[in-house]
């Protein structure tokens, strides 16, 4: 008996011992099985081909452990825009774990396409492809704009990812960080899947973007300063990032606890293409709840030509705390909006309720309007109603907003049981607005007096993602470099006056904890300061120098720091930066 058992023990052990090995990635590297990879930096140009990869994953029930690896790419070059390649690609599978895994330096990290069961789990795709931005901090340029309204080709590809998902259902992404990139997650066609505890903060496009995509849960992830088209005082135009973008047909996704503060938009929903040529379904039915979008420089939320709930949200300091164009029964219920120039906008809307909200410091709290003229080439006109019409208006509290409602072309208004604090004018309308009632609608005061609950999908551990978030508040947090948004993890000088025109420059100094040295300049004269610590303010002189501009390259010493292009410069090792400015 123990002859026959010890050929099976042995023939174990070996197996064991094969599985065990850890595995050295080459270009190429096909797997079909679980493995571990040996631990260290891969440095591996990728071909300049979405159908190719550095490594190629095709199989079942595969758990590839990357040991904290990283796979470093283009290898030639330091800038972000002529980054090439994949670095990973997941096809036709079913239950593939992907792990501890690092990626730079790629137009796309990790591609999977037609896998069910997908799993990333404390992931760091970092640095790979942005876009080099042409706007500067005194005039935007228009060439910087993005647009993500057509992905049935994969168009959204030209801008890159981290990582690209696509018909990849059941998916989970948890525990992951990119920063320093152009988009983090995009998902396409991709359902029923669970997005948590992730950090995609820091990038020049898109935090999490979805197409055609429903019935997913995105929880308690940290998206800030996804953004871009931003000069503080100059222009606020975000150029179409937003921390959420949801696009073309996604439908009952569910929204909570998310951070996406300093992002273009903070949540961006559009119906989508097929819904403006034919008029059929949108975005229907996405609860999003319980999140932070303030401080964006477009909207703090944008639902537009769909039916959904927005609830108990925090939006301050935005442009437009909620934009809500063509808004069909929808809810606006529970949020707090505050230092908003027009809290909730809404044209062309129907039987649309805003209720239990707390408005705080606004030009306008409320605007409701449509046009008289529609864009030709709009086929959902043609399928709809579009008047604005039907809005219940009640239980918000108002306070220092200067209009509380400004209205026109809009019929049956029911506003009623409203707190009004300290304002300017409580209406402002005009005989287009037809049938404003604001006595109280009791069968409307007893269906908003009950209350209603959602049910929360339980999550592990669930993140903070509002932890430490009041640090960076405001949008003047907000300054856009050549890539992207700063983030506050080396050194900068930042001229703060951009368009003044009387000669003297002011630069603000920040940075983590050091001390500062001008190396040289040209172009300015009298220099307030020439060395000290970090955060510092100074001011020089434009000399009239025609088209050479100003030059000021300064040396930093301090602590460890992580540059703008990910690289890490270690505690006492002077580190060189600059300012340029053309004119």
């Amino acid at each position: 008996m123990i002859k026959r058992i010890l050929p099976v023990l042995i023939a174990c052990v070996y197996c064991l011992a094969v599985y065990s090995q850890e595995k050295v990635v080459a270009d190429g590297m096909k797997i079909n099985k679980s493995m571990k990879i040996k631990k260290t930096v891969y440095k591996i140009d990728a071909a300049n081909n979405v159908e190719r990869s550095v490594i190629f994953i095709e199989g079942n029930n595969i758990t590839v452990n990357f040991n904290n690896s990283t796979l470093k790419g283009s290898n030639t070059t330091k800038r972000p825009d002529e980054f090439v390649g994949v670095a990973i690609m997941i096809i036709n599978s079913k239950n593939v774990t992907i792990k501890n895994l690092k990626v730079k330096g790629y137009k796309i990290a990790l591609l999977a396409k037609n896998t069910e069961g997908l799993i990333l789990d404390n992931c760091d795709l970092s640095y790979n492809y942005r876009q080099h931005l042409n706007s500067t901090q005194e005039k935007e340029d228009v060439s910087d704009w993005m647009s993500y309204h057509h992905n049935e080709k994969d168009e959204w590809l030209r801008y890159g990812a981290a990582i690209y998902l696509r018909n990849c259902n059941g998916a989970m992404i948890k525990n992951c960080r990119v920063t320093g990139g152009q988009n983090a997650l995009m998902m396409m066609e991709c359902n029923d899947g669970m997005i948590y505890n992730n950090d995609f903060s820091f990038n020049s496009g898109i935090g999490i973007g979805m197409y055609r995509c429903s019935r997913n849960k995105v929880m308690y992830n940290k998206v800030n300063f996804n953004v871009r088209g931003y000069s503080e005082g100059v222009y606020s135009r975000g150029q179409d990032s937003a921390g959420i973008l949801v696009y073309e047909q996604s439908n009952n996704n569910f929204f909570y606890k998310n951070s996406a503060t300093h992002s273009g938009d903070g949540f961006f929903l559009w119906a989508g293409q097929t819904t403006m040529d034919n008029g059929q379904g949108g975005c229907n039915d996405n609860i999003i709840m319980s999140n932070n979008f303030s401080y964006a420089p477009a909207n703090g939320v944008e639902v537009t030509f769909s039916r959904n709930i927005v609830s108990d949200n925090r939006l301050f300091g935005c442009d437009y705390g909620i934009w809500g164009g063509y808004s069909f029964e929808s809810n606006f219920s529970n949020n707090k909006l505050r230092d908003n120039r027009i809290d909730i906008a809404i044209e062309h809307g129907q039987q649309n309720k805003i209720t239990y909200n707390i408005f705080y410091v606004s030009k306008e709290a409320i605007r409701l309007w449509a046009r008289n003229e529609q864009p030709a080439d709009w086929g959902y006109v043609k399928y709809h109603d579009i008047k604005s019409r039907d809005y219940t208006i009640a239980f918000n509290n108002f306070n220092r907003c200067q209009i509380i409602l400004n209205a026109n072309h809009t019929e049956r208004l029911s506003v009623f049981s409203n707190i009004y604090g300290e304002h300017e004018k409580l209406f402002n309308i005009d005989s287009t607005v037809v049938d404003l009632d604001t006595t109280i609608n009791q069968e409307l005061y007893d269906e908003l007096s009950v209350d209603t609950t959602v049910s929360i999908p339980e999550v592990l551990n669930p993140n903070d993602p509002f932890k430490d978030g009041g640090k960076l508040a405001g949008r003047k947090n907000i300054m856009i470099t050549e890539w992207g948004p700063y983030d506050f993890r080396s050194p900068i000088i930042w001229n703060s006056n951009p368009t003044d025109t009387n000669g003297l420059m002011k630069f603000d100094l920040l940075g983590p904890k050091g001390k500062w040295r001008i190396k040289s300049f040209k172009g300015i004269s009298g220099i307030s300061k020439m060395s000290g610590e970090f955060p510092a303010s100074i001011t020089a002189q434009k000399i009239n120098t025609g088209k050479t501009g100003v030059l000021i390259e300064l040396e930093y010493t301090g602590s460890s720091i992580i540059t703008a292009f990910g690289e890490t410069v270690i505690a006492g090792k002077p580190f060189r930066f600059y300012l340029k400015r053309a004119f």
